[in-house]
């Protein structure tokens, strides 16, 4: 304590710790952002996240459109994902593993193949 006015010094309050779950919510709802045209028959992404102190490592599992550049939008989830869990949780993302669980066709590919009319 400081002084005779009973303030506690701020490097004596204590710290700030945010659960996983919370920054994986973050990392799940970044990837849905970051996603240019969800699979319609989709699952949202799900994200499981290990925090060690002010650092976090993502992992992230999506379902996709296809045909689509799958490796321009997995790039575009691990920035979208680093980018977000810095801003709101002020932690350091070194790396976000980006797995794919499912393609689902698109409309106009399953045209193609005749499925469609």
């Amino acid at each position: 304590m400081s002084g005779a006015s009973g303030r506690v010094a701020a490097a004596e309050r204590g710290e700030t710790r945010i659960a996983d779950r919370v920054v994986a919510k973050i990392a799940a709802q970044a990837a849905k952002e970051a996603v240019e045209e969800p699979a319609k028959d989709g699952a949202s992404p799900r994200a499981t996240v290990t925090v060690h102190r002010d650092t976090a490592r993502v992992r992230v599992s999506l379902e996709l459109q296809y045909p689509s550049d799958i490796g321009r939008q997995c790039g575009a989830v691990r920035h979208r994902v680093a980018m977000r869990v810095k801003a709101l949780a002020g932690m350091e993302v070194p790396e976000v593993a980006v797995q794919v669980e499912r393609l689902h066709p698109s409309g106009a590919s399953l045209a193609a193949q005749g499925r469609i009319r």
